[in-house]
């Protein structure tokens, strides 16, 4: 099967390629630069938790020494919030780092990864579909067709991939404009992160935020009035004075002065997310920044939400409910993200009036933007798919209650691996399988011989391998709200399925039939009966759902272990009962609920199912390869199609771009530097962006980057200048 084309090569598409490699699938990636990237301070990234684990975990780099001590928060004088981080702290402190160290670290990732092929100097300019994949055009040094499996656009703001696939991006534009300075001093809150509001001392602004960075730098961003005068040098090294000395007791410190710029906030949503075989991510489907919110953190959620999906159909073959569930999971959190920081704006920045004599008010808005900058709240917390149309259903009464809800992301808690080995629970992520979790009090002390055998595990470690995906089991002694014998399913990326009191195989199956884009998931989808998943049994195993791990009497090319020996009896009302004898792995029977209508539809039924497994079985074959094989080579890695050999349609790569900001452009303060940001934010459509009720109100105008940046991306001409 073809590689995945990956255009963009920022922080995004860099992630997403390698989070495909870790599951087997190759990837191309198509970096319209010369594959260096700038070193600007002023352009930063705040990673939250589950996406600080996703970096550290793909590139084997260890950020620590960028995450905050603490939080304070200040009005006026009045310290009116004051938090330390701890290293046992459910919710870690936030990672802090320059944009420019991320993109290095992952860069430096893809060059030791051989699933993954870095074409510098490659930009796109057209694209076609066909039903089996895409094929890409490149201008450039190189100029070629390129072939892909599917397409993924993380090519920023103004992404061409939208443009050509006619994806409207409305929303708004200029929401909030800051100064930024990036410098080095001894401020009085070393490692800390710091939010003042309404500083005393005249002239200041009405917010500033001072972020640590690695080796003592700090980030200083000044909210700007709305249609402000334009910020030059000046007027910039005026309020970093001002600043330090109001914060150092009178007088100015010394200081490092190292970047400089100022940083225009947008908010947009694409309307699709998904259009056939190709997709957006990151800044290209989706513009946020206020109030503490993150655009590079969306993304990198967006690219560890698609990595699995699309590695589950390069592998088992594709499912269009699987494929649909990114657009329904992520464009819905980032939505859900910008209507929050949308109507909490009004109140923050709206000027008082009688609401700023509420008692309390000046708390509730503290806590508003500390939730945004923390990670807390509508406005920072994790994503949660409960609603996601691969949640199983939640009314079984097998079903139990945990710390975590179903579709949330799950706590890292210490496992144990069948081999013995111990392990975070997030190390067991992102290699394509999903997680099966028994709480079992006591493993600890036991040795593995003895606990491995007895009890539950071999009825639940057959239930495992009878799962229609890869499934990997292991024990934790413990997990927050969970009781004994309780068995977690989480999915490749972290999030829970359901949690089960005990061993309960059939419901385990249908949870992961569900959640892997079964019948079930199709149903959920698109509103009707899915008993046509590739047809009924065959590549999809029982009834529609699957057999991939290669249950005996169904024909799945089990990918996840060798079949358990055991009769299959099928009907396509789906499975009832699965019985597993606790001897171990060696019979996994499965009984179907039958009627007399059943019975009277099979006799009609082997030759429409042979028709349909001679036209699957040349796909089937190719598409249910192990993965592991594709790690050991190239795998096909680039093929690059000769340009005689593919149709040569010319595409246009959109309207030039605008006079809009980009998304968080930080441009240097410099006379001028303002003026796009000022007649763009007379341009403001859909102040509603995630809302589709009034289609022909949008203004498709795109920002003038090609950054898949987060809220920053800069122009250089004001060098670092020295106090």
């Amino acid at each position: 099967m073809d590689p995945v084309i990956v255009v963009g090569a920022g922080p995004v598409g860099l992630t997403l390629s390698l989070a495909l490699a870790h599951a087997g699938v190759p990837s191309i990636v198509l970096d319209e630069g010369p594959g260096k990237d700038e070193q600007r301070l002023a352009r930063t990234a705040v990673l939250r938790e589950d996406t600080a684990d996703l970096v550290a975990r793909l590139t084997g780099r260890d950020f620590s020494d960028a995450r905050w001590a603490g939080w304070r928060s200040y009005r006026r004088k009045q310290e009116m919030r004051r938090h330390a981080f701890t290293v046992d702290e459910v919710s870690p402190a936030p990672v802090h780092l320059a944009q420019h160290t991320l993109t290095s670290a992952l860069r430096e990732a893809v060059a030791d990864e051989r699933l993954v092929k870095l074409s510098p100097d490659s930009r796109l300019d057209s694209l076609e579909q066909d039903a089996h994949g895409v094929s890409a055009h490149t201008r450039g040094p190189n100029s070629t067709w390129w072939r892909g499996s599917y397409l993924v656009g993380c090519d920023g703001p103004r992404s061409t991939v939208r443009k050509l696939l006619d994806i409207r991006f409305p929303g708004r534009t200029a929401v909030e404009r800051h100064a930024v300075a990036a410098l080095r001093a001894d401020l009085p809150w070393p490692g800390e992160a710091v939010l003042h509001r309404l500083p005393p001392w005249p002239g200041a602004a009405t917010e500033i935020t001072a972020r640590p960075l690695p080796e003592g730098a700090w980030r200083l961003d000044w909210l700007l009035p709305a249609r402000s005068e334009l910020v030059t040098p000046e007027v910039l090294l005026s309020k970093i004075r001002d600043t330090l000395a109001g914060w150092c007791g009178g007088s100015t410190p010394p200081y490092d002065l190292l970047d400089t710029g100022v940083h225009t906030v947008h908010h947009r949503l694409a309307r699709a997310w998904r259009s056939r075989r190709c997709f957006l991510a990151g800044d290209a489907a989706h513009l946020l920044g206020a109030l503490g919110t993150q655009g590079v953190d969306e993304g990198l959620r967006d690219a560890d939400n698609l990595a699995w999906k699309l590695a589950q159909c390069w592998h088992q073959g594709e499912s269009d409910a699987l494929l649909d569930s990114y657009q329904a999971e992520r464009r819905s959190t980032v939505a859900a993200r910008l209507r929050a920081a949308d109507q909490a704006l009004p109140i923050l920045r709206g000027g008082g009036g009688l609401r700023a004599y509420v008692p309390g008010t000046a708390r509730g808005h503290d806590a508003l933007l500390t939730d945004g900058h923390v990670g807390r709240g509508p406005l920072g917390a994790g994503p949660s798919y409960a609603n996601s149309p691969l949640s199983p259903d939640t009314s079984s009464p097998s079903a139990v209650a945990t710390v975590t809800p179903p579709g949330a992301p799950v706590a890292d808690v210490p496992v144990t691996v069948p081999d013995g080995t111990t392990a975070r629970l997030r190390d067991r992520l992102g290699r394509g399988n999903f997680l099966v979790v028994l709480v079992a009090p006591g493993t600890g002390v036991w040795e593995r011989r003895h606990w491995m055998t007895a009890g539950v595990m071999p009825r639940l470690a057959a239930a495992v391998t009878a799962l229609p995906v890869r499934g990997e089991l292991l024990v934790a002694e413990r997990y927050p709200g969970a009781g004994a014998h309780a068995v977690l399913l989480i999915r490749p990326d972290g999030h829970l399925i359901t949690a089960l009191g005990g061993v309960r195989p059939a419901e385990l199956y249908a949870a992961a039939d569900t959640a892997r884009g079964g019948p079930s998931a199709l149903s959920r989808v698109h509103g009707g009966a899915a008993d046509a998943v590739d047809g009924v049994g065959g590549v999809d195993g029982v009834a529609g759902m699957g057999g991939v791990n290669g249950v005996a009497g169904v024909d799945g090319g089990g990918t996840g272990g060798a079949a358990a020996e055991g009769t299959v009896e099928v009907w396509s009302g789906g499975v009832s009962e699965v019985e597993v004898e606790a001897g171990g792995m060696s019979e996994v029977k499965v009984e179907a609920q039958t009627s007399a209508e059943a019975e009277a539809e099979a006799e009609a039924e082997p030759e429409a199912e042979a028709e349909a497994e001679a036209e699957r079985g040349d796909r089937s074959g190719r598409d249910h390869r192990d993965h592991r094989d594709h790690r050991d080579g190239d795998a096909g890695v680039g093929r690059e199609v000769p340009t005689d050999a593919e149709p040569h349609a010319d595409a246009s790569s959109g309207p030039e771009p605008g006079a809009h900001g980009d998304a968080g452009t930080v441009t240097d303060a410099v006379p001028g530097a303002g003026a796009g940001a000022e007649a763009a934010a007379e341009a403001d459509t859909d102040a509603n962006p995630d809302s589709d009720a009034n289609p022909d109100s949008d203004s498709d105008s795109d920002s003038d980057s090609d950054s898949d940046s987060d809220s920053d991306s800069s122009n250089d001409a004001n060098p670092p200048g020295r106090r």
